[in-house]
């Protein structure tokens, strides 16, 4: 919000900046520089509200959230404060009096490297949420000098290149060399009696210093909150003697091993020296994290009497489940606590979300690993597992099948899930069917034990973000139909329900939509030299690589296209452009192969003179949050097909359906929850459900008899032997109905005549344009619910106990 602020200040703030930094005046300035004092004016002000807000929270002693996560995909943040604090036209039209488009500036600003997919997207969604709504809130993760990887796409090859950030993005850390930790690996562990008291002893051990870097988030109202990142720092002094002595790179090395710590996102984990990294990751954002919330509240209460009073800690997925020995740790070995009553600060802090049910995305560790680098952190853990292998033996007696599942340490094994479920006071999944298979099936033992612990909260999106500011043509109409309350309250974009059947409405939505076609079409264009046409349907599926997500069964479609058009080219087709976009991981042959069929099919249309007008199929390269800015309201149809039981939630989905786009999906994770608010009419199901899929793979599920049944299946598996753009692609074919072990181990055959019948349902209601048009509108005005403002809501009134501080 504006405050205080004018156009006046705001230019002699950016005045200042080039002269005190850069020595030129506004005149001589070149673009780089503008840039940069730009950013250090945002943050000056984001760093005065942030302090207002600080004195606020100390003098109503509010209860503080710590959100814990791995990742925060934040995306560009320079526009997003801007609208936030009310001032973006200010400066544009400073930035104008200087010679520069504030546009262009926007674009200079890297997506920050601190994320990758859905996780980190719904953590930066949720910061944005809790500062909006005035909750006191920190964020904690790490200062990754390199994301995940820049993805380039060769001859069909996903190719992996360092995604350097920093320089350019650097600009918003704040660096607090003034709050930085000491944290210990390694080693070996002996207890000592010391004055009465059991004392730890640590020696042989290696010490690393965490230091924090500080990034303003801004929302809505009055609050700014703060990310905190963690850069790793080895505390080894250069060693001298070795450099003098010419021995240049051992003297480097020496003070250089921690930095690998926060060096990448996501390390690649297929070999130990990757597995042993991303528990030193794990460990030192929690310890770093833990020793920050400790040392602030101390400071500002003197004792940790009040701790589980005034600290919420959320465990946003497993990898941060280490803060629960980790604050046993702190509570026992530097607080003197007893066992009993730091497990009681413990529970009574710590919540958790769940955000998967595939198996590999339950993190467990080697034990012999876990003990080698934490060997006081195993100890305590072993002794939270003995102790609830006791009380569930009192529970289950002689029941060690149930008692082994529900274990922390089993089987030479470290279970994350099963430490965060035990230590937590609440836990939740993301979608009201996902909340459902946790209890039935992978926390379904711990649900009949402790029901109570478990519930809901559907995730949302940071509507703000990805309607007003990304899609400013629709707001600017919604607003003109209902008011700009849906800006504050998203619930209120319920209130364009009733212009469901105005065809001057209609008539303003599809022109906005063309227009965002266009917009899209020319900003792809300008990035990779692509062209897509504005006219044809835009059929779009934008998410990680993963099998589950069925980016494959998507491209059979396609296929299956491609073949009917060849073989009847007199066949009307209403021309689409097929778009997708996400990485898959280093190690992840096969869907690196989906990636590869889908660009050679792409470059074997294009040499097709029958089928090129009709299709078109682009693969987004280094898809990203700013790339999905300009996709997501240009969509017309968003396909979240992932086999049913598989996705948690989905925020994608969310993003498609607020820009007005029809979704085309199973009955899975979120799309379960968008049926019930638009209706059945206003959205296209297919497929088996959860259940059915279930009850298939019990009764013995065969692709080859969906093979062998269906003439449509059968020539689109086929085509791949043959292959496209001179490549086979029989591995595929092999794959779906005579690989070694389980075939189409996702069901795509399964679903295959049901997709392909629904698509072209939902191709005759996009030319029955009216109809569309009412839909269209009907998901936008159902959409405020899956917002992220009515999560936080949820989170903090019925896990957290939070209040908002004005």
């Amino acid at each position: 919000m504006k405050q205080n602020l004018t156009k006046q200040t705001m230019k002699l703030a950016l005045e200042s900046k080039l002269s005190r930094y850069f020595g030129v005046t506004s005149e001589d300035a070149n673009k780089e520089q503008i840039y940069k004092a730009t950013i250090l004016t945002v943050r000056d002000i984001l760093t005065q509200k942030r302090s207002n807000f600080k004195h606020k929270v100390r003098d109503e002693k509010a209860k503080k959230i710590y959100y814990l996560c791995m990742e925060f995909l934040l995306g560009r943040s320079l526009k997003n404060n801007l609208r936030n604090l009310g001032i973006a036209d200010d400066y544009a039209s400073i930035l104008n009096e200087f010679g520069f488009d504030i546009e262009e500036i926007y674009e200079m600003e890297p997506n920050p490297g601190l994320g990758n997919g859905g996780l980190g997207r719904l953590a930066a969604c949720f910061m944005d949420s809790l500062t909006s709504l005035n909750y006191p809130a920190d964020g904690f993760s790490i200062l990754y000098q390199y994301g995940l990887f820049k993805q380039k796409i060769i001859d069909g090859n996903q190719i992996e290149l360092p995604d350097e950030w920093l320089p350019g993005g650097e600009g918003w850390l704040v660096p607090r060399t003034d709050k930085k930790f000491t944290i210990r690996f390694g080693g070996r562990i002996s207890e000592v009696w010391e004055n009465g008291r059991l004392g730890i002893k640590y020696e042989n051990y290696e010490e690393v210093e965490a230091v924090p870097y500080d990034m303003m988030i801004s929302g809505a109202d009055d609050a700014v909150n703060r990310l905190r990142l963690w850069k790793a720092h080895d505390i080894t002094h250069f060693n001298m003697n070795l450099f003098s002595q010419g021995e240049y790179v051992k003297a480097i090395a020496q003070t250089s091993s921690a930095d690998v710590i926060s060096k990448v996102l996501y390390p690649s984990d297929n070999h130990t020296e990757g597995k042993l990294l991303r528990l030193t990751q794990q460990y030192f954002l929690v310890s770093a994290s833990l020793q920050s919330i400790i040392s602030d509240h101390l400071a500002a209460y003197g004792s940790l009497d009040e701790f589980a009073d005034k600290v919420a800690i959320h465990i946003n997925d497993t990898h941060p489940a280490l803060c629960v020995p980790e604050l046993m740790r702190i509570l026992m070995d530097v607080y003197n606590y007893t066992w009993e009553n730091a497990w009681n600060v413990v529970t009574k802090t710590i919540s958790y979300t769940n955000h998967t049910v595939m198996p590999e995305a339950l993190e467990c560790w080697n034990e012999d690993l876990f003990s080698f680098r934490l060997p006081r952190i195993h100890m305590i853990v072993k002794e939270i597992n003995r102790r609830l292998c006791d009380d569930l033996w009192k529970i289950y007696p002689g029941d060690w099948d149930r008692i082994s599942k529900m274990a922390i340490i089993a089987y030479s094994q470290v279970r994350m899930a099963n430490l965060s479920v035990v230590a937590s006071h609440t836990v939740n999944g993301v979608s009201a069917l996902h909340s459902e298979i946790l209890k039935k099936t992978v926390f379904n033992d711990f649900y009949k034990a402790t029901p109570e612990k478990f519930t809901n909260v559907t995730n949302g999106i940071a509507h703000r973000r990805w309607l007003c500011y990304s899609n400013p043509e629709l707001s600017s109409l919604i607003t003109d139909c209902i008011g700009d309350g849906f800006i504050k309250n998203s619930l209120e974009l319920s209130n364009l329900v009733k212009y469901a059947d105005d065809k001057t409405v209609h008539a303003k939505l599809k022109e906005i939509k063309e227009n965002n076609n266009v917009k899209f079409s020319k900003y792809l264009f300008n990035k990779s030299g692509t062209t897509i046409d504005p006219n044809s349907v835009f059929d779009v599926q934008v998410k990680r690589m993963h099998e589950y997500k069925r980016q494959l069964l998507n491209v059979l479609k396609i296929i299956c296209y491609y073949v009917d058009i060849e073989e009847h080219p007199e066949k009307e087709f209403t021309p689409r452009t097929f778009i997708f976009g996400g990485k898959a991981a280093p190690g992840y042959y096969m869907a690196k192969d989906i990636i590869k069929l889908i660009w050679n099919l792409s470059e074997d249309i294009k040499k097709n003179p029958r089928v090129k007008d009709k299709i078109n199929v682009v693969y987004l390269e280094d898809y990203n949050v700013s790339t999905a800015e300009v996709l997501m309201p240009a969509t017309d149809i968003s396909e979240q097909i992932s086999m049913a039981g598989k996705e948690a939630s989905g925020t994608g989905c969310m993003k498609f359906m607020i820009n007005g786009a029809l979704t085309i999906g199973t009955l899975d994770g979120a799309n379960v929850e968008m049926k019930e608010a638009v209706g059945d009419e206003n959205i296209f199901i297919f497929g088996l459900d959860a259940k059915e899929v279930n009850d298939l793979w019990d009764k013995g599920y065969r692709s080859l008899d969906y093979y062998a049944n269906s003439v449509r299946i059968r020539k689109t598996v086929d085509r791949l032997n043959k292959g496209f753009n001179g490549v086979s692609f029989s591995n595929i074919a092999n794959y779906l109905i005579g690989g070694y072990g389980i075939s189409d181990p996702y069901m795509c055959l399964a679903d295959f005549d049901s997709y392909y019948i629904k698509s072209e349902e939902v191709i005759k209601e996009y030319n029955s344009r009216e109809n569309w048009d009412k839909m269209s509108l009907i998901n936008i005005a159902q959409a405020g619910y899956f917002a992220a403002d009515r999560s936080i809501k949820e989170y903090a009134e019925n896990i957290w106990n939070i209040k908002s501080v004005k």
